[in-house]
């Protein structure tokens, strides 16, 4: 079954949903492995016998690594016999994970296909979310930022746009700021506010690199200010002092993914709503 020293290997990820939960795991799996490259095969929305019956002839042709998210146990015993007879790996993510709840509760799961995806007040949330933040995307609306959970602050090129799409998919109403030194300061950074500020941060050399990028999209403009190392250096003392003078927190980006990014916003939002007022 096990290969010697594979350049590359198939995946098959099969779903009764989306495959959103499969691909995530499957992705913190196949980055620890980096001189491998996976081939992903995702076959979503497997629900009946026929449908599974085709995706196990798919990985019949291109056999390797199979894992699931299905619920329904008939598909279940097919697609493992199927895999039996290939010799190959099949792991549903979420046997262990429900063994552990069936075991503590002591009471077995009621198989829901798609559950995670139903259309409850939970979803509206996050869609509610995610129009308040592309709404308020980059400064729109300031006068209405006040109704937002999480407030992003920096300069140019720190990433608040893409970690206030993550924090909104994640049901946070969450709008961004750019800050710009010699501009004045909107009403909402210097009056008493109840959404929670934090500010972002690079490294010049970060931000540099990434803004002369930028600039090769706009040769039309002098923007030699806007790459200078000196300038952003500046810049990004004034987003310190701003931060420090009203005790917001800062994060630094340089390193940090937008999901770590995001990661660690939230650990400060909920460690501010769990203080007393």
């Amino acid at each position: 079954m096990a290969t010697t020293n594979p350049k590359f290997f198939h995946l098959h990820l099969i779903s009764d949903a989306t495959g959103e939960t499969l691909t995530t795991m499957a992705k913190a799996v196949t980055v620890q492995y980096p001189s491998i490259r996976a081939i992903e095969h995702i076959h979503p929305l497997v629900r009946t016998k026929r449908h599974m019956h085709r995706v196990c002839q798919l990985i019949q042709s291109q056999p390797g690594i199979v894992m699931h998210t299905i619920v329904n146990p008939e598909l279940v015993e097919e697609l493992e016999h199927y895999c039996t007879e290939l010799n190959l790996p099949c792991l549903g993510i979420l046997n262990p994970i429900l063994q552990i709840f069936d075991s503590y509760l002591g009471s077995p799961f009621k198989p829901t296909v798609g559950g995670q995806h139903s259309l409850d007040s939970k979803y509206f949330s996050r869609i509610d979310a995610l129009n308040f933040t592309m709404m308020h995307d980059d400064g729109q609306l300031p006068d209405d930022l006040d109704k937002a959970d999480i407030l992003i602050i920096g300069i140019s090129r720190t990433s608040k746009t893409p970690t206030s799409i993550y924090l909104a998919n994640r049901g946070f109403k969450t709008a961004n700021l750019p800050l710009v030194p010699d501009l004045p300061l909107p009403p909402i950074l210097t009056e008493p506010t109840k959404c929670f500020i934090v500010g972002l941060i690079a490294s010049a050399d970060r931000i540099a690199q990434v803004r002369r990028n930028r600039v090769m999209e706009m040769a039309d403009r002098d923007l030699k200010d806007y790459v200078d190392r000196d300038t952003i250096s500046r810049e990004i003392a004034f987003t310190r002092r701003l931060c420090g003078r009203h005790n917001w927190p800062i994060i630094d980006v340089s390193r940090r993914s937008i999901e770590e990014t995001a990661a660690a916003i939230l650990n400060l939002y909920n460690e501010r709503k769990r203080k007393p007022h």
